[in-house]
């Protein structure tokens, strides 16, 4: 029996690897993201930190949010295999051997929070460590092969980021960071179940119980409404507790608003063929572009405030 072309990758010998595929580990696009929020946290915290150490807890964080996104491929390897979206990352690719994915993982997580605590301080070491954590072993290996619930719980991990920027400079954590860290929570869902929505497809081949796999469309369109509500009281909740002023509740109001059209569109489609997923594709698109701008509101704020 001929095997598939994704089977016959993974089952080559892996080739040296190049340095483009060290870096395709990290995820970079992503890490994007969260380089943004955790840079937010930090500037958006009372206090003064020197630039030489704010760009190093700026590195700290992306290098532990690179070594999560590494072991996540190692340990999802052969998972990855089997979807079309991941079967071209490096280990199913044969480009790597897991050997070294595993110990540049191992690597990079101890150096970032080892660097974080000697550079800041250790609670702001010891946060990026238990995100870190969080993300390998509670959302990777326990919650995401097991449950549809994966990401609302996992979703904490990628929340941390601001936390870890504001710990940098005030060596504690107070009110704003952790509402910061909700909003993220809480934004997780609909963000990426409107991307599952539009790849179930992909994760009904591996076997991965995501929300629109178990449960299907309707209940996974009901449930992005009902969490961008919840979302949105999140979103509103750093002006209603008079942490931030106008400058972040009117980006707050308009988009949020902005984002619950989009999540309504999604609701109300019963709309099964991936092709044509366009309201779907522009929540997951919409969602990213929110998050930087309440993000940059949040700083612009507290500098006017200041």
């Amino acid at each position: 029996m001929a095997s598939s072309p994704i089977m016959s990758k993974a089952m080559s010998p892996a080739l040296p690897a190049h340095w483009r595929d060290f870096v395709a580990l990290t995820k970079p696009r992503v890490m994007t993201l969260v380089v943004f929020t955790g840079l937010c946290g930090l500037l958006a915290a009372p206090g003064r930190i020197h630039p030489v150490l704010a760009f190093t807890t700026i590195l700290c964080i992306a290098l532990g949010a690179g070594a999560a996104a590494t072991l996540n491929q190692w340990y999802e390897k052969d998972i990855d295999g089997l979807m079309k979206r991941t079967a071209n990352r490096p280990l199913p690719a044969g480009r790597m051997d897991p050997q070294s994915a595993l110990h540049f993982g191992v690597g990079l997580s101890v150096f970032s929070v080892l660097l974080m605590g000697i550079a800041t301080n250790w609670l702001a070491a010891a946060v990026l460590a238990v995100s870190i954590l969080f993300y390998v072993f509670v959302y990777t290996i326990w919650l995401k092969p097991r449950t549809a619930q994966n990401i609302v719980i996992g979703g904490a991990a990628g929340a941390f980021p601001p936390v870890i920027g504001w710990a940098a400079v005030t060596g504690d954590i107070s009110a704003l960071p952790v509402a910061l860290f909700m909003l993220i929570f809480f934004w997780t869902p609909p963000h990426f179940w409107a991307l599952a929505l539009f790849v179930k497809t992909d994760y009904a081949a591996a076997g991965i119980p995501m929300l629109p796999v178990v449960s299907g469309e309707v209940a996974t369109r009901r449930q992005i409404w009902l969490y961008t509500a919840i979302m949105a009281v999140a979103a509103m909740a750093p002006v209603l507790l008079r942490l931030t002023g106008l400058v972040y509740g009117i980006a707050a109001l308009l988009g949020t608003g902005l984002f619950a059209v989009f999540a309504f569109q999604v609701f109300r489609r019963r709309e099964s063929d991936p092709a044509r997923m366009g309201p779907e594709r522009r929540l997951f698109k919409y969602s990213i572009l929110y998050l930087f701008l309440l993000f940059g509101a949040v700083v612009v704020d507290r500098w006017l405030l200041a």
